[in-house]
């Protein structure tokens, strides 16, 4: 007589029987969770089923988030990668883990897929229409990884919704979206995708030295050369202001109540905000503009009247009113 062919129970019911044939009590426990459901055509709905989906499910999320952390710490070791290039590696990790952690969930229910197979077709693509732009996000952020154009600490030029621009520090690389944190405190979540197709301002991609541009006029009559010496003193004074590349003061233009100067230096620590560096070189720049004499223009306007029969009688009623 051959034995007969024995096939694996999945799911509530096969864990169910696992742990039966281990212990007496705790079988009479889940008979008696069990004993409490209903029966769907095939299908036996219960307290223990639905006790051993949602352990299941939260086995699966313990799972993912140990392994996303596993993976944090174990890539933070590779220090000769980047920090593009370790989120990269971590992130690709973290979707493997999941993945995993998912496809082992859906063997231990003992779900049967194929039975699906029509409706999953149909689910599948509502959810490929629905989130179309999450995973565009998502391989958005893998491609920017991928080409290390955007890492975290970089500073990037951002603009508000009323349009206004200014610049802030990426923080944190998601599969969503990055993080990036203004001078104001501000945090901006940028999606991914946005970041792809349109133009982006990285003023840390190749290098961190940015150079500040600081508008600044004099009156008529100054010394040019000794105005000169005195801005360029007053960027060598401040001291977030490299020396190399070394700041310079050019003569841009002649206004109508001052000459113009425009001065130029360079930082390496834009993060730390650009308007309080340039202000310390204004600062500095007027202490000694009062040290030397130089003075500041202020609006001027001069008035020419040409002579003329009705001046001469506007000036005649004058006088005669005034009497």
């Amino acid at each position: 007589m051959t034995p007969a062919a024995v096939h694996p129970v999945g799911g509530a019911e096969g864990i169910k029987q696992a742990v039966a044939h281990g212990s007496g009590w705790l079988g009479d426990w889940i008979d008696w969770l069990d004993g409490y459901g209903i029966q769907l055509g095939s299908t036996h709905l219960s307290l223990w089923s639905a006790s051993v989906f949602f352990a299941v499910v939260l086995l699966v999320i313990l799972c993912g988030r140990l392994g996303s952390k596993l993976a944090h710490r174990v890539m933070a070791r590779f220090t000769n990668l980047d920090l593009a290039q370790q989120l990269l590696a971590e992130k690709l990790v973290s979707i493997m883990v999941w993945a995993l952690a998912i496809l082992v969930a859906i063997d231990v229910l003992g779900i049967d897929l194929t039975a699906l197979a029509v409706f999953s077709g149909a689910f599948g693509l509502a959810v490929g229409f629905g989130l179309q732009k999450t995973f565009g996000n998502l391989l958005a952020g893998i491609i920017l990884l991928m080409d290390r154009s955007i890492k975290p600490g970089d500073v990037i030029a951002v603009s508000d919704m009323a349009g206004r621009e200014s610049f802030g520090q990426i923080r944190k690389i998601g599969l969503r979206a990055i993080s990036v944190t203004t001078r104001d405190m501000k945090e901006y979540l940028i999606p991914n995708e946005n970041l792809m197709i349109n133009q982006v301002e990285n003023w840390s991609y190749s290098s961190r030295d940015v150079r500040i541009k600081a508008p600044i006029s004099v009156a008529y009559g100054s010394d040019l050369e000794l105005v000169e010496k005195l801005l360029v003193e007053a960027c060598q004074a401040s001291p977030r202001v490299l020396d190399v590349p070394e700041a310079k003061a050019l003569l841009v233009g002649f206004g109508d109540s001052g000459i113009n100067f425009e001065i130029r230096f360079w930082v390496q620590d834009p993060e730390e905000g650009v308007s309080n560096v340039r202000s310390d070189v204004y600062k500095r720049a007027w202490k000694l503009f009062q040290q030397h004499g130089v003075r500041l223009p202020f609006p001027q306007l001069d008035l020419h009247l040409r002579d003329s029969q009705q001046l001469q009688d506007l000036i005649a009623l004058l006088d005669k009113d005034g009497k």
